[in-house]
């Protein structure tokens, strides 16, 4: 007999039982499942129809677009202000370049969420 030691089953002999789909009671479940739990009885998952997926996908795109207009004209703005040595206009149009993008950004996120709730 060749090799030394027991002899391993071959896979087709072993027996593994179906892992189960949920955890049986008596096994702890993790703090992100817990989290999930919480989250799905407060705000449970809404399926979106196609013409909602639609309508904010075009709002994304409009804000995408509203954003990158906005940093050209200041970042624009910015290289003048760099040209006349101007550290404070360099600053602030940096924090309005960041406050603006904030507000468009949550305008964008309202919007989506009115068409989350809309009707159909």
């Amino acid at each position: 007999m060749a090799g030394c030691g027991p002899r391993r089953p071959s896979a087709a002999t072993t027996h593994n039982p179906p892992l189960p789909t949920h955890n049986p009671p008596w096994i702890m479940k993790t703090a992100y499942e817990l989290a999930m739990e919480r989250l799905s009885k407060t705000s449970p998952a809404t399926k979106l129809t196609e013409h909602q997926k639609k309508e904010i996908a075009e709002l994304e795109s409009r804000y995408k677009a509203k954003i990158a207009q906005r940093e050209l004209f200041i970042k624009d703005e910015i290289v003048k202000a760099i040209d006349k040595v101007d550290p404070e206009a360099i600053e602030q149009l940096e924090k309005q370049l960041t406050s603006d993008r904030k507000s468009l950004q949550a305008e964008l996120e309202e919007k989506k969420e009115k068409v989350r709730h809309a009707k159909g």
